[in-house]
Order: structure tokens, then sequence, then C-alpha cells
């Protein structure tokens, strides 16, 4: 039996995470669930799960939450430091980290520091401090395994061959709401049309994330880190029907992908099981009907941020958690009618061009990095 924690059990990961351990009660139990607002949803997932801890990490909301409302099995906790408990807990077997943003390393790192296996749905850990991550894992046995469905498409793809015979990983994108537009067609766009995805269902973030293409710079940095490549080797693809979830080229030329409908349980599932294979809940292909798969080279014109992304991963040192950063407060400010979309990578481009680089940072210098390009952000008009 499997027991497992999600960090951000209220947001779309963790959700789906939640559907994947309730189709699995003889494999596994759910024994902590954190969110940040959201109490009464919290709640009632522990009334479904009946979890050991349910952590709240605003701790404002300590005098406010009715405790009656969740089960009387499970202790409400309040305070970030409480979701770093329950993630190094020794009753704690797997961690699910699916807190957006910056916001979910500490709770990534409490639980790889205790040796934990630990499916990263948040990639911006690895974004922010990649180098530190990697070194805490093998210094503590941790077991690091991929739930962005394009992480863990190439995680799948890789074990069809060794390390050494990669010449490159190609991460595919939907493209997003803005796919084919020009530079000046994406002036005039509008938060409501940019939350607008063609596929994935999406928290807001993830979403303004994919319609400027930063989500796959994001996945660039990520990939470098986590599977110990070069940036050159790491390339993207628009690939509009999002079935063909990223794919492996190895030396002698041969392509492995991952395919399957656009559902995130599967990647979920599959990070949960690993090693093993089990029936999941997510729709299979149907190969007896006709479709066709497409895939185009992306215009880095009109989506500056995939450049960036490549330029980070090849600098690597503080300039991922500058980025990761000032694109969280810029996404913010697009929200809020406060910044144009196209300003969005520009603003994160003059910030990590003006921030005083440091190849080897500490974990330390990231945060205040990271609190030093949000401020920044909102200096942005």
């Amino acid at each position: 039996m499997k027991r497992i924690a999600v960090l951000g059990s209220t947001g779309s990961i963790g959700t789906s995470t939640l559907e994947v351990i309730a189709a699995h009660p003889q494999e596994m139990e759910l024994t902590a669930i954190t969110a940040h607002n959201s109490w009464e949803q919290l709640a009632e997932q522990t009334q479904q799960f009946h979890p050991r801890w349910a952590v709240l990490s605003n701790s404002q909301l300590e005098s406010t939450v009715c405790r009656s409302r969740f089960a009387v099995e499970t202790e409400v906790l309040f305070g970030d430091d409480q979701i770093e408990r329950v993630a190094s807990s020794e009753d704690v077997d797997v961690v699910i980290c699916g807190i957006v943003g910056a916001a979910g390393l500490k709770g990534a790192w409490a639980a790889i520091e205790a040796g934990k296996t630990v499916g990263i749905a948040n990639k911006e850990t690895l974004v922010v401090a990649g180098p530190l991550i990697m070194d805490l894992a093998a210094r503590n046995h941790a077991t690091l395994l991929p739930v962005d469905s394009e992480h863990n498409a190439i995680f799948q793809a890789l074990q069809a061959g060794k390390s050494q015979e990669v010449k490159q990983i190609i991460l595919t994108a939907s493209g997003g709401p803005f796919r084919g537009f020009s530079q000046s067609e994406l002036k005039d766009v509008t938060p409501e049309k940019a939350l607008a995805h063609p596929t994935w269902e999406m928290g807001p973030k993830i979403t303004i994330d994919s319609a400027t293409m930063m989500n796959k710079a994001l996945e660039i940095i990520e990939a470098k880190w986590l599977f110990n490549l070069t940036s050159d080797q790491i390339s993207v693809v628009v690939h509009p029907q999002s079935i063909v979830h990223s794919m492996v080229e190895f030396v002698d030329g041969s392509v492995i992908a991952q395919l399957s409908p656009p559902d995130m349980r599967l990647p979920i599932q599959y990070a949960l099981t690993y090693p093993d294979r089990k029936k999941g809940l997510n729709t299979p292909m149907d190969w007896s009907r006709s479709f066709e798969l497409t895939f185009e080279p992306p215009d880095l014109e009109a989506f500056p941020a995939l450049q960036l992304g490549y330029e980070v991963a090849e600098q690597g040192g503080t300039c991922g958690a500058v980025l990761n950063a000032a694109n969280e407060a810029a996404v913010e400010r697009f929200l809020s009618g406060e910044l144009r979309f196209c300003d969005i990578a520009t603003s994160c481009q003059q910030v990590l061009e003006s921030h005083q680089f440091d190849p080897n940072p500490s974990l330390e210098e990231l945060f205040l990095l990271d609190d030093w390009a949000r401020k920044e952000i909102k200096k942005w008009k």
C-alpha cells in the first residue's frame, strides 16, 4: 500500500490525482492533502478519503475555518511549515507536488530531502533550483518522477534506450489559443481570450503560460536538469492535436513517442504505479477511426518567451529563478488588466538582463532573487 501526500490537492493536478487514488483503493492510500485558501473543498476531500492530515498553508484561516466540516480522523494543520512536515513524514511514501509556481519548492525540497518518491507536477521546482534539486535527490536517494504530460512522455520514451544514445528530445506544444497568430495580432489579446485553451483544462496561471508559450520555455529548462541534457538537445514542435505528448530521438535515427488522448490522469497514474502499469481511468486511443497528427515549428517572433527558455537553459545559475518569478508576477498583472499580453515576455526579458547573475547560487540567494524579480515586474508600465 503506497501512502501518498498530495501537495495542492484542490488544483487541477491535485483533483486528478485524487481520482487516480480513488480508482486504486487496494494499492494507494491518501495520507495528506494541502491547499492554500480552498478550505471548504479541502474539507470535502477529507470526507471522501479520510487522510491523516489536511494542511492549509494560509495560517490566517485558522480562526475562521469550520473544523466540523472536516473528517473526524483528519488533523487540520495551518502554515507553510506544516506542508514541509507532512511531505517529509515517515508515514508518507510518495509525494505529488502540484502546488503552482515557486510556492511549491519548499514542500518538494522537504520531500526530496527525506528521500521520498516525488512526483514533480510543479515544473517551477526544477526551473528555479534545478542543479540543487538534482544534487539533493542524489544525496538522499530520492526518486524523482515527472508528472507533466510532456516530461512523463519523455521519461517513458527514454526507457527504449540508454542515456548516452539520446540525440535529442522533442517537446510537443499545443500552440495554445493563439496558434498561427502573428505578433501584431497578439497586441490586443484579453485575459478572457487567453484563458480559452483549446485542449487542456488548467488553472489560470498555467493557461496563460500556454498562451504565451512560456510553459514550454519552462519545460525546456526543467527537461535540461531532469534528464541531464544540454540545451541544444531539446527541441519544441507545435502539435495541435495534443496526442503525441513528446518524443525522444536516438542517435540511430529512431524516434520513440508516447501517444494518448489528452488526460492528466494517465501520467499521474504512471508516476504513482511506476515501474508497473495498471488499467487507468483515461480514454484509450481509438484506432478504428481515421485521424491526422500534424507538427509545425514554433513562431519565435510571435512567441518570444520560447527563446527565453533556451537562453535560460543555456546560462543556468540564477536565470531560472528570475525568469520564473518575473513571469508569475507578469501573469498576475496581465490577468488584473495592468499589463498587455505581449509585455509578459518582454518584461521578463528585461528583468533577466538586469539581474546580477550568479552561476552557482545557494537556495537562499534564489529566494531573494525570486522576491526581487517580482518587485521589478511591478515597476513595469
